[in-house]
């Protein structure tokens, strides 16, 4: 499941993502939303949206923007792969034992 915001509403993207089987959660701007309904039976109907599962984008925003405030996986110094996902538990563990 992909949970993006309006920025990601493009028919381009969600007949991609329709292609590979992945469902979408992405709000409708209103101009897009005024465009099909002008456009009367033609405009087609409005694509699924789940209220409840993009309320959860939220959780996922915020524990991005906590794990930015650790410069080094903000900026990527670490060389390999495994450094950085060493880097990544540890200020998981940190941000988790914070709470």
């Amino acid at each position: 499941m992909v949970l993006a915001d309006k920025a990601y509403s493009s028919r381009a993207i969600r007949t991609y993502l329709r292609r590979r089987g992945i469902r979408t959660v992405i709000p409708q701007p209103s101009d897009q939303v005024a465009k099909r309904k002008n456009r009367g039976r033609s405009g087609g109907r409005p694509p699924a949206f789940d209220r409840e599962a993009y309320k959860q984008r939220n959780i996922v925003e915020r524990c991005i923007s906590k794990l930015k405030q650790w410069r080094g996986l903000a900026t990527r110094y670490d060389k390999t792969a495994t450094i950085y996902l060493a880097g990544l538990h540890i200020a998981a563990i940190f941000i988790w034992s914070a709470r």
